[in-house]
């Protein structure tokens, strides 16, 4: 009878064990292409953004209405000047090393974003003079002068906390081990393989995290993507082709969520950084020729079933900030080739295009190369990887460049840190002295009117001088299973974990 009850026994723990086990929750998220690095100072990729969205909270969100909400803060206060900024701070936050996050943490984190050597993130705090502490729950931002965009950048990774005693101790190499505040803690990462992150037990919002553990695959392919969802090997995946869109909408284990992009696709083109010396570099004419080649609305239905929208600038033609005054130009090539001939250059114009790998930037890639050959282009495609890609483009080793910017709330977050000529991702080396002066007269006033106008004239700017030829707007395209219960999408594209369980 013992011998029995010891059985018993030990099949209860087994089973026990087992439902455990079974208990442990992992949501498997497949990505277009492998982050860059995970310091939110240094990072610059929009896969990165979503990656952070798992594990590094900030000082403001949005919601699904592109409002401006509290997240590690918990209100903002403005100075009739203009030239102040007061947050003040959720109580009770800790990071992911248990220290504690106050107003301390919060002044070393934005000041790390400021003078970090390379920070991607000092353009977009560059009116904060300084940061001081008011209490343990209280900072005040004072700016050099008035800057409209500041709540809006401090959404993103300028407003992402990191814990100090973790970034003293690992300097530049805080991104091979971030510590951050947010749901998820960082486990381990294998660069071109995965991304692991458990739940962090501490988190101030822990009641509304549901998922034990996420896993990010970088997968290239998006065919290979969406196979590895519809076998179970996935649980999410960003960038569905939009070819594959009515597949996974007749699949009844699938669901679909979208949303068209605050950013662009667009083509750069190396203006002042190009060592080769190439014809775009040489005249606005040969640049104003190669978009003048471009059928805009023949891509999005040739290659997008029709799903993204056509544009010609840094915002979409629904946001406020578009310019109606400047509607997209029909495709002409016979004035492609007059343009081509009033720059003094023969037929074929060779050029060496720089182009991520992945089915959403070759196949359009490829049209675009089609279109041009036919004004007298003959467009070089090189495939890159997108991390090598971005590193070539900051040495200027490209002459076109196929790239994409997920887009900010602000108009500023989709403009400045490109077209400024000392923005660190002014990868077309563009120095246009009335154009500095409008994105720097733009940040300083708030009314969106006047804002508009100043944004137009530097509209205008940009389509002489051709730095970036703005092509479409992709629609976000999230695909999930049907176990996955609570996702909604927004414009900005990120994968928002909070509140998402799994059946």
């Amino acid at each position: 009878m013992k011998t029995l009850r010891l059985a018993t026994t030990a099949a209860a723990f087994v089973l026990s064990f087992a439902a455990a086990a079974q208990a442990q929750t992992t949501l498997r998220i497949g990505l277009a292409e492998d982050p860059d690095v995970l310091d939110p100072t240094m990072a610059r990729t929009y896969v990165g953004r979503i990656v952070f969205s798992a594990f590094c909270d900030k000082l403001f969100d949005i919601d699904e209405k592109l409002n401006i909400v509290p997240q590690l803060a918990l209100s903002s206060e403005t100075a009739d000047d203009g030239k102040a900024l007061v947050i003040k701070l959720r109580p009770g936050v800790k990071f992911h090393d248990g220290e504690p996050f106050d107003a301390e943490a919060a002044k070393f984190s934005l000041e790390r974003h400021l003078t970090f050597p390379g920070s991607f993130r000092k353009p977009e705090l560059a009116s904060v003079d300084h940061v001081d502490v008011v209490d343990s729950l209280t900072i005040k931002l004072a700016l050099k002068a008035p800057f409209s965009p500041l709540l809006a950048q401090l959404t993103d990774r300028a407003g992402m906390m990191v814990s100090p005693k973790a970034a003293k101790a690992a300097g530049d190499k805080f991104g091979l081990h971030p510590v951050c505040a947010g749901p998820y803690k960082f486990v381990e990462r294998v660069q071109q393989d995965r991304i692991v992150f458990e739940k962090f037990t501490d988190y101030w919002n822990k009641d509304n995290v549901f998922i034990d553990r996420i896993v990010f695959q970088p997968i290239v392919d998006a065919t290979v993507r969406l196979a590895n969802l519809k076998s179970g090997g996935l649980d999410l995946i960003e960038r569905v082709l939009a070819t594959d869109l009515k597949e996974v909408r007749a699949d009844s284990r699938l669901k679909v969520a979208t949303a068209i992009e605050l950013g662009y696709q667009g083509v750069t083109l190396n203006i002042g950084k190009d060592k080769a010396k190439g014809p775009l570099s040489q005249s606005a004419k040969i640049r104003q020729a190669l978009d003048r080649a471009i059928d805009r609305d023949a891509i999005n239905q040739v290659v997008f079933n029709g799903e993204f929208q056509p544009g010609n600038q840094w915002v979409n033609p629904g946001h406020p900030y578009y310019q109606k005054s400047l509607p997209l130009r029909a495709r002409n090539v016979e004035k492609a080739k007059a343009l081509l001939k009033e720059a003094g250059v023969t037929p074929p114009v060779s050029v060496d295009f720089l182009v991520p790998k992945g089915a959403e930037t070759e196949t359009p890639a490829q049209v675009i190369q089609s279109m041009a050959a036919e004004a007298g282009f003959d467009l070089k495609i090189r495939l890159t990887e997108f991390a090598t890609g971005l590193k070539q483009a900051e040495a200027g080793d490209y002459q076109a460049y196929m790239l994409a910017w997920s887009g900010r709330v602000d108009p500023d977050g989709n403009s400045y840190v490109f077209l400024h000529s000392d923005a660190p991702q002014n990868y077309s080396g563009w120095n246009n002295a009335q154009a500095d002066q409008a994105l720097d007269e733009a940040r300083l006033v708030t009314d969106p009117a006047k804002r508009k106008a100043i944004y137009e004239r530097l509209a205008n700017l940009v389509q002489d001088e051709e730095p970036i030829l703005y092509l479409y707007h992709r629609r976000i395209i999230i695909a999930h299973t049907t176990k996955l219960e609570g996702y909604k999408q927004m414009p900005d594209g990120l994968v928002r974990v909070i509140g998402l369980k799994l059946k």
